[in-house]
């Protein structure tokens, strides 16, 4: 080998921080949609412009794609250098569509995988789209195999088991790439599993670190003394003596959810899931570090800082909806801040370099499980939730096979996972809300490996003092209030999109994509889709033009009765009932539809 060549591979070998310029050079080009959320910081905003608000009511349908499949579409179409990629939900087909060429299969890969993975799957069989680095294709199938395959080809070039299904552990999530490493999360908190976040060699697929949400220091990847939580550090066993006995080795915690990072400070951020079983009265404690926000070192995995939301978690509010990183101006100073629309009804604004709450404000006027959340840094509760007893299904450990009415919100959220957008010319996001409350009713449930694990019921029903059941909210982050709402029929479950255009792009659950003006929220424009939207909208650039995708494909939690074709209003853990109207708009199906001005 020349001289050049061993030296160039030696300095290669000691900086994998420069690994994914290429991605890093393609997340910046407005022209592509490089990475699941658009960019490292979840923003789902784009530069582009040739849609705005004058030109929208000229978008009119270029092409489609039926993908074949007819469960719930809850990912988006990635668009890499020409090629455009997309997946179904289960059995998780991935499509390489030549954009030349309406849609073109430049090729498909069909998994062959564990057919267990419907069984244990809660919410839907739903798969949340691929990512792209080094000329490789990544997912995650829902049988927890992970996958790397050539871009321009299909060929699999690794692949590696992330978990068992046999134990109810699956596999929903979008993937992340960050530097030489491929960032993975998981599911299964309704099954027992104890989860974990896990990072891959983007090269071969190594094992390179693995954190999970509870147990010992050295599982989860946190040091003592050195990882904080408020800013104080979390000290030694911080979950193990939050748990009774070894209910943690079954206490969930998953990280189905969006990933971001931040590459000036190499820190990856995700939410964690509720604590196994929903159930309070059988894991009493905080459940530590469930429905908590977490940052981690990129190279080791290690834990910078955490910080949980909703402690000893009643109500199935999952804390794995996305992290969006901003910079705002604050008297005069620049910060580095993360915004996070939690499941339980309440918006974030933290420090993304410490962790420290900033702001902790309720979006859902709905909100009454908790009165508010303690924010003066001089009480002992700083950070917490001051909860409504009223609302509580744990009753000082009595509350089994009782009935507790009226929580708000619901287990749904008041808003799942549905990604959020940011505009920067706004400083608005736009956060698509669900106005579900419920009926829980705990009951004791027995722990049995790849069986159902939650231990309630729920009955869910439209918030009574809404009088419309979700909408696409305009929020000010830093005033802490809502701009405008545009109120929807159904729950809003799709991801929003904003644009240099001045437009909002979402979807609703009885097929419409709709665009609207970001500032004020009204109405430009909008098209029926072959079915329910519950998928990503996202925008590129090819050939001269502008173009907008979005999948259609009824389903997730609350399209699960349409999806998989439930009747009882209790199936579903309730969510048949609260939406049994859906089914007089819209219907099952798998269809991508791309737009572009006439």
């Amino acid at each position: 080998m020349p001289i050049v060549a061993v030296i160039l591979a030696f300095f290669l070998a000691l900086c994998p921080a420069l690994a994914n310029d290429s991605l890093m050079g393609r997340i910046k080009d407005p022209d592509q949609w490089a990475t699941p959320l658009g960019d490292y910081a979840g923003t789902r905003y784009s530069k582009l412009a040739e849609i705005n608000r004058d030109t929208v009511r000229q978008l009119t349908p270029a092409w489609s794609f039926s993908t074949g499949v007819l469960r719930g579409h809850e990912g988006g179409p990635l668009v890499v250098g020409g090629v455009m990629y997309i997946s179904t939900p289960f059995p998780n087909v991935v499509y390489a569509l030549d954009l030349d060429h309406d849609g073109a299969i430049l090729w498909k890969y069909q998994p062959v995988q564990d057919t267990k993975a419907i069984e244990v799957m809660c919410c839907d069989t739903v798969h949340r789209g691929v990512s792209y680095a080094e000329g490789m294709i990544f997912f995650q199938q829902a049988d927890m195999t992970v996958v790397a395959l050539d871009a321009k080809t299909g060929d699999v070039r690794w692949t590696v088991r992330n978990g068992d299904v046999n134990l109810g552990e699956t596999g929903t999530s979008a993937v992340l790439p960050v530097k030489d490493k491929l960032i993975v999360g998981m599911a299964g908190g309704e099954m027992g599993a104890r989860c974990h976040l896990t990072a891959y060699s983007l090269k071969d697929g190594k094992l390179i670190w693995r954190a999970y949400s509870e147990g010992p220091d050295q599982d989860m990847l946190v040091d003592p003394d050195k990882t904080t939580e408020l800013g104080k550090p979390i000290g030694k066993d911080s979950s193990l003596s939050t748990w009774d006995g070894d209910q943690w080795k079954i206490g969930g915690g998953c990280t189905w959810g969006w990933l971001t990072y931040d590459a000036d400070l190499n820190l990856i951020y995700y939410g964690t899931g509720n604590p196994a079983t929903w159930n309070p009265v059988q894991r009493p404690g905080l459940n530590r570090w469930t429905d908590a926000l977490m940052a981690r070192d990129a190279d080791t995995g290690m834990a910078r800082w955490v910080y949980q939301m909703t402690p000893h978690d009643e109500w199935d509010y999952d804390g794995v909806n996305e992290l969006t990183l901003t910079d705002r101006d604050i008297g005069g100073r620049t910060h580095k801040l993360i915004s996070h629309f939690d499941r339980n009804g309440f918006a974030y604004l933290l420090d993304r370099e410490t962790g420290m709450p900033l702001k902790a404000d309720a979006y859902d006027p709905s909100v009454n499980w908790a009165k508010s959340i303690d924010m003066d840094p001089k009480c002992a509760g700083f950070g917490r939730p001051v909860l409504d007893p009223a609302y509580s299904t744990d009753d000082n450990g009595n509350g089994e096979d009782t009935v507790h009415e009226g929580i708000c919100p619901s287990a749904l959220g008041a808003k799942n996972q549905q990604p959020t957008a940011y505009s920067p010319e706004t400083g608005l996001f736009y956060v698509p809300t669900t106005h579900v409350c419920m009926d829980q009713e705990p009951f004791r449930v027995n722990y049995t490996a790849g069986q159902p694990y939650v231990g309630a019921t729920l009955t869910l029903y439209q918030d009574k003092a809404s009088p419309h059941m979700g909408g696409l909210m305009a929020w000010d982050p830093l005033k802490a209030k809502v701009i405008w709402e545009k109120p929807e029929a159904f729950s809003v479950w799709s991801g929003a999109l904003a644009t240099a255009g001045g437009l909002v792009f979402y979807g609703t659950l009885d097929g419409y994509l709709k665009a609207v003006d970001a500032r004020t929220g009204e109405d430009l424009w909008k098209f029926k889709t072959p079915s329910g939207i519950v998928g990503n909208v996202n925008t590129w650039f090819w050939r001269g033009h502008q173009y907008v995708g979005v999948l259609s494909g009824v389903g997730g939690w609350a399209g699960i009765g349409l999806a998989a074709g439930l009747t009882d209003p209790a199936d579903g853990s309730g969510a048949v009932g609260a939406y049994e109207g859906l089914g007089k708009y819209t219907a099952a199906g798998g269809v991508l539809t791309v737009f572009a001005l006439k």
